[in-house]
Formats: structure tokens, sequence, C-alpha cells
């Protein structure tokens, strides 16, 4: 009976015993698993965990960077933005893109990640990988980029109460109307506007996070000089949205440093306009005015080309250096015109003056342009002159000569013989001899008239070059004037008073 009962009561325990079992062997296989070894692990390695990744263990559990970090879904994240300009990269001003770099400088809390110093070892502030936590969507809206490169993934700088602090270093590429009126004089201002690219006023605000831009680790540019710097808030409302958009707009004020433009570029556009005035000076004989004045053109030509290289496709504004080179190409081109009739004036040859002319030209301007006639003209009418007087000479004694041997010979012919006569109704006239003396003195009379004609046609085409020379000295002066006056207001009185009018909006 007692067997009995014992054997009940182990029948009883079998499934509990069973049950033991099993849980034992499982206990066991998870024990020798990779899974059980892991866990083992990280129990051990735990104890080694610092403080910092304890406290980024703590304040990232169960963090959603997707949302906004507010516990309140009607609070307003406000974000404070600012910007501490490092260099003006580049100037595009034929695409007009302003290029720089900037550390630009974004604040605003995260209610999401805060903790007590104290459980954490006193760590009052931590920096941690930027894209584990939440960032605003803050964009440059007049970007010239293709919006895929973005900032540079700096770590954030995360406070206890959850400030952070995230000032990525980056490079922004801006659009910039470029205002080339003044050039190389010129000054530019470009805006960079920055907003939020999804949310609204009421969910994301932006505002100032200092006065101004920081430009303590500004280095300077070897182009442009920074002349002011400034920022602004703006908050636009439109009729289809109640929610306010607001924006912050960074401007900034540069100017051309001139020095290289001057050296290759005005002073030598001024360098060939003394050039041009030469070929007033350089007398028609040379043969070169017409090619000189040909190689200005050419050269003010290149430096058109130069300056249309740098300058943007537009039609808003002209470059007053362009405007400067185009009225000294169109005095270029008329002194080549006036030249073709100096030289036409030059060899004109011998053609009758008007008084008129001649009176204006020759004794009126001559005068008052104190214009003497060119000394090798001068030789050369000299020259000319004594050589027919010396021909006149020699023709006169020739004929002497004809007359003295033939009244010799007639004279040896008619010894012992009566003179002949020349009788005409029974009267006698004239010896045969005197006839011939009155036929050799109209030859002479002839060649001394030819003479005279060709001194004549000779003092009409010196007179033509004389006024050629007058119109010379006219057109030279016309020309240095306009030169002068050109260049004085284009490049010296424009761009002072655009300068000081500028200066003065700035003051206001």
């Amino acid at each position: 009976m007692k067997n009995e009962n014992n054997l009940s009561n182990i029948n009883a325990l079998s499934p509990f015993v069973l049950m033991l079992a099993v849980l034992y062997s499982v206990i066991l296989e998870l024990a020798t698993s990779p899974t059980s070894q892991v866990l083992h692990e990280r129990t051990h390695f735990k104890d080694r965990y610092t403080e910092e990744q304890k406290l980024l263990d703590y304040i990232l559990f169960n963090y959603e960077k997707a949302v906004r970090p507010v516990k309140n879904s009607s609070s307003t994240v406000v974000v404070k933005l600012g910007m501490t300009l490092t260099n003006l990269f580049d100037m595009d001003e034929r695409n007009q893109v302003l290029t720089i770099n900037v550390w630009l400088d974004q604040e605003w809390k995260d209610e999401l990640l805060v903790w007590n110093p104290a459980d954490f070892n006193n760590i009052k502030s931590i920096r941690i990988p930027c894209d584990l936590i939440w960032l605003p969507d803050i964009v440059l809206y007049n970007s010239a980029d293709d919006y895929t490169t973005g900032y540079m993934k700096s770590r954030a700088m995360l406070d206890f109460d959850g400030t952070v602090f995230w000032p990525p270093p980056t490079q922004l590429r801006s659009t910039c109307k470029v205002d080339v009126t003044l050039f190389p004089f010129d000054y530019q201002k470009c805006s960079l506007k920055f907003g939020s690219w999804t949310y609204h006023g009421f969910q994301l605000d932006i505002t100032n996070r200092s006065n101004n831009i920081d430009l303590s680790m500004f280095v300077q540019s070897g182009e442009f000089d920074l002349v002011k710097v400034y920022q602004k808030r703006k908050v636009t409302r439109y009729t289809c949205c109640p929610e306010p958009y607001p924006d912050l707009t960074f401007v900034i004020y540069i100017r051309r440093k001139i020095l290289y433009y001057l050296y290759n570029i005005v002073f030598p556009i001024l360098m060939l306009s003394v050039l041009m005035l030469l070929v007033f000076i350089l007398p028609p004989d040379s043969g070169e005015k017409i090619a000189l004045g040909i190689t200005v053109l050419l050269s003010f030509s290149i430096f058109v080309l130069a300056i249309a290289a740098k300058m943007p496709e537009t039609s808003d504004s002209m470059p007053l250096i362009a405007v400067y080179l185009t009225l000294v190409m169109v005095m270029t081109s008329v002194s080549v015109l006036t030249t073709v009739v100096v030289l036409n004036f030059h060899h004109r040859g011998a053609v009758p003056m008007s008084p008129y002319v001649r009176h204006f030209f020759l004794v009126f301007l001559r005068n008052l342009l104190n214009v003497k006639q060119q000394q090798e003209t001068q030789a050369r009418t000299i020259r000319r002159a004594e050589n027919g007087s010396m021909r006149s000479v020699m023709r006169r004694g020739s004929v002497r000569m004809a007359i003295q041997d033939m009244e010799k010979a007639v004279n040896e012919h008619d010894e012992g013989e009566s003179q002949f006569l020349l009788t005409v109704d029974g009267h006698t006239v004239v010896k045969k001899t005197q006839l011939l003396h009155e036929k050799l003195i109209n030859t002479l009379e002839i060649l001394t008239a030819r003479q005279s004609k060709e001194e004549e046609s000779e003092r009409m085409a010196n007179e033509w070059k004389l006024l050629a020379q007058v119109v010379d000295r006219v057109l030279f002066w016309l020309f240095f004037v306009s030169t002068f006056t050109v260049s004085f207001v284009l490049l010296l009185i424009i761009p002072f008073f655009y300068s000081s009018t500028d200066d003065d909006e700035e003051i206001l």
C-alpha cells in the first residue's frame, strides 16, 4: 500500500520534473548561443562606458530627428542665425554670381535633448554628429548652386538645457545683380537671403543671432575691398495664407580695387589716345598717317573685346570704360577719314583756290594757330625756283648764242654781196636777220611764259599743302580737347560723383 502511494506521488511529480528538465535544457542552449555571448559582452562592457557615451545613449533614446524638437506641437522653434564671413572667394561678373566662404552660425533650443548634469558627472555640454539630431531646413533662397552640396556635416554643440549651436563652414554661391556702369571704378551690393524651406513662421521663426556679420576671421581679397555689411529681418505675409514667413538677409557692399585695371586697361587706353593725336602731327609726305590711325583703331578694338569678355551679357547697364572706348574709337575713325581729306588737300596740285578759303585758312587760321610752312616744302620750293631760274638763264643764253652764231654765218655769207632785203610794194622793210631775231625772241617769250606757268602751278600746289597743314593743326587741337574732355569726364568726374553719392546714401 505504501509502495503504491509512492508510485502515485512520482507519477504526479513527473510533469513538473519534465518541465524543469525542458527549462534547464533551454537555459543551457541560450547560455551557449552567440546571442547570449553578445548580451554577456554588452553587460560586461557596459561598465566600461564613458559618461559621454551614457549621456548620448540617454538623450537619443527614442529620439526622432524627423519631427520638430518641441513637446507641444503648437510651440515655435526659434532659430537664431548668424554669419561669420571669412573670405570673398570670387565675383563672377559675367554670370553675376558671388562666391564667399562663411561659417553659418545656427542656434536653437531642442526640448527633447535635455539632461541633469548631476546625473552624468556634471557634464554640461557635449559635441554630437549633426546627422543624429533635428536640423532646421535653413537654405539660401537666391543660391546659384543646384542645392545638392549642402552644408558640411560638422558636429553640433549641445548644452544640458537643450541649446544647440551648429556652425557649419560652407561656401555660398549667391546670385548678385552686377552693375558695371562704373567699371573698373564700380562697387557692388550683394544680398544673401536665408529662410526655412518648408516651415512657416508659426512652426519655425528665424531671428538675428548677433547685431551684424562677424568679420573677426575675415581675410582681405586681392580684387575687392569690403566696404560695408549689415543684416535685416523681414516677415512676409501672403494673401493666400495667414501664416507669416520670416527671412533674414545679409547685405554685403564690395568695391573693386582699381590699381590692376589702371595699369592694364586705363593707362594703355590713354596712351593709345595720345597716339591717335599723333596722326595729325605726322607729315602727309611720310605716307604713314592712315596706317597709324588704323593701327590705333585696331588696338582699341582689342581692348573692347577684352572688356566685353569680362562683362555680363546684359543690356541693363553699360560700362563707362566701354562708352569711353566707343567714343575714342569713333574719334579715331573720324581722324582716319579726316586724314584722307587732308591727304587729298596735300596732293591737290595746281588747282585754283577760292579767295575766301585762302583768306580763312591761310591767313586767319594760320596766324591764329601760328602754323609755319614746313621746312622741307620751303626748301623744295626754293630748289625748284632756283632750278627754274637757272634753266631760264641757260635758255636765254643759248638763244643769244644762237642769234650771234646765225648773225656771224649770215655776215660771212653776205661778204661781197648785197644784203638780202625784204621788199614790199617797192619799199625796203627789214633784213632777213631781223626776222630771225624776232622769231627767236618770240620763242624766248614762250619759254619764259611756260616757266612762269610752272612757277604758278608750284605756288598753287604749295598753297594746298599749306592748307592741309593748317587743317591738320585745327584737327589736332579739336581732337586734343575732345579726348581730354571725354577722358576727364568719363574716367574721373562721373566715378567721383557716383562714389560721393553712394557714400552719402550709406551714411543716411
